[in-house]
């Protein structure tokens, strides 16, 4: 409404006189009708092909938004308006490749006249996809050396891109990082080992990802899996003896034996990957003949695997008289079965074992080897540098494991089957170069049983090639 204002004045004549004046100023209002047009005004990032890793967001300006609709082949998606009605946004994984949205928005003004806009939009369709697996898997406990491993079915091109969509959480922040072995397969863990007993959650937020033009991740990928006690065993072949930490404290010193000369045990820092209660190890797999005098074919129980080669933690009863005092093995770590069911039963996929006082180096990748590389090697595998993992108080606690005793050898398993006889261990001449270790490859006629995988609370039949 405009109000128009003008003065009035009668203005008093003195006499008689009959003439009148002039009329003076006056009072007249005047209604202007009010504009129906909203000062609101919308605007979106919507349109075109969009790629689902885009989060779309709706903003209003000089008003609030009230309403927004999107919908799409599977019904509504829904947003958020924010507190102050200034904009709405929803995350990428609410929408569907290669589909079509319809979105209606309405705003109104400081009058509350409102104004309404209608958009459409597409999202991309990929030429291909790309899927991802975790391991550890979901529910494992596993030990506090075991690295988080993603492994790709394609190669990825923008490492960085992919590495970005992949989120740790932890019950409070950890320095970490990720770091590619391969185009198909990169790995994380923190700078230093992880707590024990401390749940951990891995997403991969693949969906809408693009890993090189055209190909995008299929969708998302979570794992969820806890750390169990700090097991660390420390093995020295120059004093044959293996001292065996849990949680900081020293429970036991163990006397072993190590590779002999030509067969020296890898010095490096390596993890548990499998437990098989027992394991018939054959040196033909590796390549020795049977007439050579190092072959031998030997039923080993409480045997953990170390390295991909053939090197083991396992009972060698045979060898009780040089245990602590000589190395005589083919690279395995061997003690008594005493003591190796002792272990078996503390230990866990992922547990860490230090071996030092060999001239051999531990090779990367011959086994699970991601403590051997120092922070600042292990950093330039990233693509994006050193991160911190989610602290995320909403993880359901870790399971404290208790104490586990091995269970006893099945009387089918303390010898090898009747049509085998083994060859007995010769001693060997030194030489002047380390002999490989044996293959252990899964294939081949020898069995391993009852095995732990990486699921570590799972036992299994498999048949592989074995080692000693």
């Amino acid at each position: 409404m405009r109000i128009v204002a003008t003065g009035v004045a009668l203005l008093a004549l003195s006499g008689c006189s009959a003439s009148t004046s002039s009329l003076g100023p006056s009072l007249m209002l005047t209604t202007v009708p009010q504009s129906r047009t909203s000062m609101a005004t919308i605007s979106t990032d919507a349109g075109g092909s969009r790629p689902l890793s885009q989060p779309l967001s709706i903003t209003a300006r000089d008003g609030r938004l009230t309403t927004v609709t999107v919908t799409g082949p599977r019904g509504t998606v829904h947003g958020v308006i924010a507190p102050d009605g200034k904009s709405w946004t929803v995350e990428s994984r609410h929408f569907s490749y290669g589909s079509h949205y319809q979105l209606t928005a309405t705003a109104v003004d400081a009058r509350g006249v409102p104004t309404t806009m209608s958009s459409s939009f597409d999202t991309v369709t990929p030429i291909r996809t790309f899927t991802a697996s975790i391991t550890p898997n979901s529910g494992g406990i596993v030990g506090v050396g075991m690295p988080i491993t993603v492994v790709f079915s394609r190669p990825i091109r923008d490492k960085k891109a992919v590495q970005e969509s992949l989120v740790v959480h932890t019950p409070t922040a950890l320095e970490g990082a990720w770091s590619w072995r391969s185009a198909k397969e990169v790995q994380f863990r923190p700078r230093t080992y992880w707590p024990a007993y401390t749940s951990i959650q891995v997403d991969a937020n693949l969906t809408g990802v693009r890993s090189k033009p055209g190909v995008f991740g299929a969708g998302d990928v979570s794992a969820s899996f806890s750390t169990g006690a700090s097991m660390v065993t420390h093995v020295n072949a120059m004093t044959d003896q293996a001292s065996v930490y849990r949680d900081g404290q020293l429970l036991k010193t163990i006397p072993v034996t190590t590779g002999k000369v030509g067969f020296q045990t890898r010095s490096g820092t390596v993890l548990i990957m499998t437990k098989e209660l027992s394991r018939i190890m054959d040196a033909s797999t590796g390549g020795t003949a049977k007439n050579d005098p190092n072959y031998y074919r030997v039923m080993t129980h409480y045997s953990m695997r170390i390295t991909d080669s053939g090197e083991f933690l396992h009972a060698a009863p045979w060898s009780v008289g040089n245990q602590g005092r000589a190395n005589v093995s083919h690279g395995c770590v061997g003690m008594s079965m005493s003591n190796a069911a002792w272990l078996y039963g503390l230990s866990q996929i992922g547990d860490v074992v230090s071996i030092t006082g060999t001239p051999v180096k531990q090779n990367q990748g011959n086994g699970i080897t991601v403590w051997n590389e120092s922070w600042d090697k292990w950093l330039a595998g990233s693509a994006a540098g050193s991160t911190w993992t989610v602290a995320d108080t909403a993880l359901p606690p870790a399971p404290t494991p208790t104490d586990t005793v091995a269970p006893p050898i099945p009387a089918d398993q303390m010898n090898l089957p009747p049509t085998a006889t083994p060859s007995p261990i010769k001693p060997t001449p030194a030489a002047s170069a380390v002999k490989p270790h044996h293959s252990a490859n899964a294939s081949g006629s020898s069995t391993a049983r009852g095995t732990v995988s990486a699921s570590p609370r799972a036992t299994a039949t498999v048949t592989v090639t074995a080692a000693g």
